[in-house]
């Protein structure tokens, strides 16, 4: 992989997606409604076009999605599993 994940990037990818959201401080993505499930797609092909990752359905949760660290790690994870 040539991009180094970090969560500047992963902010800037959301940014990119919903840009009037304070994603360094916002733990509620997905519960308070900040991110719809539009979103989140366009957040998965995000990070599937930005870092060659893909994102399993089973991980489709808001949990995963509930925060810039979240995805953060998350996309980490799937890296690391690879």
């Amino acid at each position: 992989m040539d991009d180094e994940i970090t969560l500047e990037g992963i902010i800037d990818l959301l940014k990119d997606v919903e840009e009037d959201v304070d994603y360094e401080n916002v733990t509620t993505l997905v519960d308070d409604r900040y991110l719809d499930s539009f979103d989140i797609l366009a957040v998965i092909n995000a990070i599937d076009d930005e870092y060659d990752i893909s994102i399993p359905a089973k991980y489709i949760i808001p949990d995963n999605f509930n925060s810039a660290q979240a995805i953060y790690e998350l996309v980490v994870r799937l890296a690391d599993a690879d």
